[in-house]
């Protein structure tokens, strides 16, 4: 058989494990095989194939590994439903104390209570929310 088939052989057999391990680096040196594979079938020798594997998966290893890292640690959180108000202002839509009003949060009119009991809020009057409480925003 060809040097060229077994280092395709070679690149099916790390390219399993990529798949099973979700590694990237197997793929790098799947890619690596393959390239391999080429300089083989264009008539490189034993030395020029192995040259070219390992230059190729080093190269990937280097130059990929801290793109992927790089953008895994600037993902953003987006966060979702009640979670995304908090921390959101609103508007005081009709007396807010610590038994309850109204506030306009999100385009959306909110039964809201104060989060410290004495304390009130009159209409107009912008107010930051703390917490959801089922359907009640907890405002200070």
């Amino acid at each position: 058989m060809d040097a060229w088939v077994w280092w395709l052989i070679a690149a099916v057999g790390l390219g399993i494990p990529l798949v099973l391990t979700a590694m990237p680096e197997f793929g790098m040196f799947a890619v690596g095989a393959v390239a391999a594979a080429v300089v083989a079938g264009l008539g490189g020798g034993v030395a020029a194939q192995v040259v070219v594997f390992a230059l190729v998966s080093v190269a990937l290893v280097l130059v990929v590994r801290p793109v992927a890292r790089r953008s895994q640690r600037q993902r953003v959180e987006h966060r979702t439903g009640v979670d995304a108000l908090k921390g959101r202002q609103a508007v005081v839509l009709e007396r807010v104390d610590g038994d309850g009003g109204r506030i306009k949060l999100a385009g959306e009119i909110w039964s809201a209570r104060a989060l410290d009991t004495d304390a009130s809020y009159e209409p107009g009057q912008q107010v930051d929310v703390v917490e959801i409480d089922g359907a009640t925003a907890v405002v200070m």
